[in-house]
């Protein structure tokens, strides 16, 4: 919801405002605001978080921010803002989101966020532990994009498919991942821009560098609603 555009504080506070009668997932800069309002030092204010941070409802909106959910999901369709690392089904992508929100709405929650940055682990395992584990969590719902065959999280390349390294996969073409059966919205990813695969839906397409807004209408079938974006390409320069 912030920092990529210019009004973060509005959106934020009209989100908010939407109550029960709108849904959203975090995604990695919601996590860089929720971070950075832990930290002294102030983020830069062309990355649009100051305005946030120096208003007078700071922290009603942080606190507000830090509730909200990972990974939401009804009868049909699942929300996350990045992906899913191949070895969770749905009950195991359930509780690692669980785990990790009530890491951020615990009185403490500052403790995990100093610590939240970081590469590694990028592999998943069930001996992972304590910020290890929470930091990995993380990484996959809001950051992750591209994955070897095992699940190794690769952070080095964002471009679209065909221009990663032969040994990485998108995280939805790994062979035999177990959640491929959730039927699952991301964004996150605007080089890969509109992508419609088996039970995936990627709904990035570049908003921000002057490229199209893009909604589904959940019926049956899927009907993708997109409106063009060309007064943002300034934005861009």
């Amino acid at each position: 919801m912030v920092n990529r555009g210019p009004k973060s504080l509005d959106t934020l506070r009209f989100v908010k405002s939407l109550g029960k009668s709108a849904v959203t997932v975090l995604g990695n800069h919601d996590m860089h605001l929720l971070a950075a309002s832990c930290m002294e030092r102030v983020p830069h204010k062309k990355d649009g978080l100051t305005e946030i941070l120096e208003s007078p409802d700071r922290q009603e909106l942080i606190d507000w921010l830090r509730h909200q959910p990972l990974f939401h999901h009804n009868d049909d369709f699942c929300l996350v803002h990045a992906g899913l690392p191949p070895q969770w089904d749905f009950k195991k992508t359930q509780k690692m989101a669980i785990i990790a929100e009530q890491a951020l709405r615990r009185p403490d929650y500052q403790i995990f966020l100093k610590q939240m940055y970081g590469n590694k682990p990028n592999l998943w395992s069930a001996q992972l532990k304590g910020i290890s584990r929470l930091r990995f969590i993380i990484n996959c719902f809001t950051r992750m994009r591209y994955c070897d065959a095992e699940g190794r999280l690769d952070f080095a390349n964002s471009g679209p498919i065909g221009s990663q390294p032969k040994n990485l996969l998108p995280w939805f073409e790994v062979p035999n991942r177990k959640n491929a059966n959730m039927r699952v919205i991301f964004g996150h990813w605007s080089t890969l821009g509109y992508y419609e695969g088996t039970n995936c839906y990627a709904i990035d397409t570049g908003c921000l560098w002057g490229g199209q807004l893009t909604a589904l209408k959940l019926d049956n079938p899927v009907q993708r609603i997109s409106i063009e974006c060309p007064g943002l390409k300034k934005l861009a320069k």
